[in-house]
């Protein structure tokens, strides 16, 4: 990732960012990312996050830098839950990264899209670290543009046999439906309540902007491993405290954020059914410094805020593989 004055900045759209940050691609983003947060080598200053007083938005920023060899990357953007009512993105954004020698501008780039594509990468790399290796069937809460992404991205980390769709509207979770089986070519159900999507299946991945719990904890089978990514403020649970009570293992993007922003986690150290000292960080599972799974029976909790790290893993990405002439402009 060297300086590469001749060229100039890019400007990346939606369209160019999701091109040249393939599924597999965004999944080795993100394994790096959380690799360098559990090796300790990663520069992640505290993100900011601020619900609006004039409507239900949340506005936040993030910067980080994951190596020498690539700059820094800051991202600004905006939670908007009415979009899902109209069929847009919840979250949109706007990422800036700047050469690591010089500190120039090196990109701009849709913050939107690789917003999507990192957090179903790095639901991808958890499941892949937590989750049982017969794990083959998927209930999925929510039926938006972020759930979606999930399934594709959990699809190229275990061989999905199975999905199970559910979100309030019939109609969205029934399109949902329609569109990952013929994408992924495999049984996928919309369901008519939370409830089925999770009773008895070994994955569950909560994609939402629910502030009261999907997912309860009495439903889930012996062995489930359960993601949560819509968890990302102290208002929000997606999980209720049942979840937590039953996992044996409750493992975070970062024990210090988590702590501060995911619903479930502040939730459960407040009423000690936690301390902090067993928030398992996802980087220390995967460098082998903590251990999550102990049996095949163990339900395992993963609540992700998002970090900045893995913008920058998955900007540079997207910027690395723009330099090699990836993209077709």
């Amino acid at each position: 990732m060297s300086q590469e004055d001749d060229i100039g900045p890019l400007y990346l759209s939606s369209e160019q960012v999701q091109e040249l940050l393939t599924t597999d691609a965004a999944i080795a983003s993100q394994r790096a990312a959380f690799t360098a947060l559990g090796d300790g080598t990663a520069e992640l200053p505290g993100k900011i996050m601020h619900p609006s007083r004039f409507d239900d938005s949340v506005f936040f920023s993030y910067v980080s830098r994951l190596s020498a060899d690539t700059g820094a990357v800051a991202k600004f953007g905006s939670v908007n839950p009415g979009n899902a009512a109209a069929g847009l993105p919840t979250i949109h954004a706007v990422i800036t990264a700047l050469d690591p020698v010089t500190g120039q501008l090196a990109a701009v780039m849709d913050g939107t899209a690789v917003t999507t594509l990192r957090t179903a990468a790095a639901s991808a790399v958890a499941f892949d670290a937590l989750a049982t290796a017969d794990s083959t069937e998927l209930g999925l809460l929510g039926s938006g543009t972020q759930a979606l992404a999930h399934a594709r991205a959990v699809a190229r980390v275990r061989e999905l046999r199975s999905v199970r769709v559910w979100s309030p509207h019939a109609g969205r979770r029934a399109l949902a439906a329609q569109r990952l089986a013929a994408e992924l070519g495999i049984a996928t159900k919309a369901v008519d309540s939370a409830e089925e999507a999770v009773a008895g299946l070994p994955m569950v991945a909560a994609c939402t902007l629910s502030s009261t719990p999907v997912v309860r904890g009495e439903w889930l089978a012996p062995g489930c491993t359960v993601v949560s990514v819509g968890s990302f403020e102290p208002t929000r649970s997606e999980v209720d405290a049942e979840v937590v009570r039953r996992a044996a293992a409750v493992v975070v993007d970062d024990p210090g954020t988590a702590a501060e922003h995911a619903g479930p986690v502040v939730d459960a150290l407040r009423q000690g059914l936690l301390s902090p000292e067993q928030l398992i960080p996802l980087g220390g599972v995967l460098t082998g410094r903590r251990t999550a799974r102990t049996s095949p029976d163990d339900i395992v909790f993963y609540n992700s805020v998002g970090l900045g790290i893995q913008d920058a893993a998955a900007a540079w990405a997207v910027i690395d593989a723009a330099r090699r002439g990836e993209a077709h402009r």
